[in-house]
């Protein structure tokens, strides 16, 4: 059995043999076992945008205000194995002292773990998707798909070379780039779920904290 902590109600991670969903009417920071864990807890406040993003109308956050979710999914990993997921250059691996990943294959952390940075477009996602992986087993971690994916997908961001929105939404119009929704953006790939399933299960006892 795998819990999947932190997952969307209703999602991908439902219905699949052998998978205990914690969604938002759970509350995944409580869960305490026994399982090993695929995580994907909150990474709104530790993103690019974690102040509020662009929009000077947004409410401005604290760097990190996720209510305590990615210390309580790393702590969950470090108990129980498994692995976690978060979006790349995520300012949680800092905070939480977690060494940034190699552009390819895995690292490993001082506590034990690995570490490693892989694109979900090389599993079905319709953007490139740069993912960091954080994995905690008794044994050493598979082999993935490295580098970058053929995606077709970019992210239309203000970052990358548009003066404004209105010329970002012109490329959008154009072709030039593609302008995938918060909910396309946000969603795991069924692919790349299987992935994570397979790397939690090789932790199949309870990993040291």
């Amino acid at each position: 059995m795998i819990a999947a902590l932190y997952v969307q109600k209703g999602g991908i991670y439902f219905d699949v043999p052998d998978v205990d969903p914690w969604d938002v009417t759970r509350d995944a920071r409580l869960y305490d076992g026994p399982w090993p864990v695929v995580a994907h807890p909150p990474c709104e406040r530790w993103g690019r945008y974690w102040s509020g993003g662009p929009n000077p109308n947004e409410r401005r956050r604290d760097k990190g205000d996720d209510d305590g979710c990615f210390r309580a999914a790393l702590r969950q990993v470090r108990t129980w194995g498994g692995v976690l997921e978060h979006p790349a250059d995520s300012h949680a691996w800092r905070a939480f002292g977690l060494p940034p990943p190699p552009p390819r294959g895995w690292q490993r952390d001082v506590t034990g773990g690995w570490c490693c940075r892989v694109e979900q477009g090389h599993y079905g996602h319709r953007a490139r998707k740069a993912t960091w992986l954080y994995y905690v087993g008794p044994v050493a971690p598979p082999a993935l798909r490295w580098g970058p994916s053929a995606a077709a997908h970019r992210l239309a961001r203000l970052d990358e070379g548009f003066h404004s929105t209105e010329e970002r939404r012109r490329a959008v119009r154009r072709g030039t780039i593609s302008r995938l929704s918060k909910l396309q953006r946000a969603a795991t790939p069924a692919p790349f779920r299987d992935v994570l399933l397979q790397i939690a299960r090789l932790a199949t006892r309870r990993a040291a904290a």
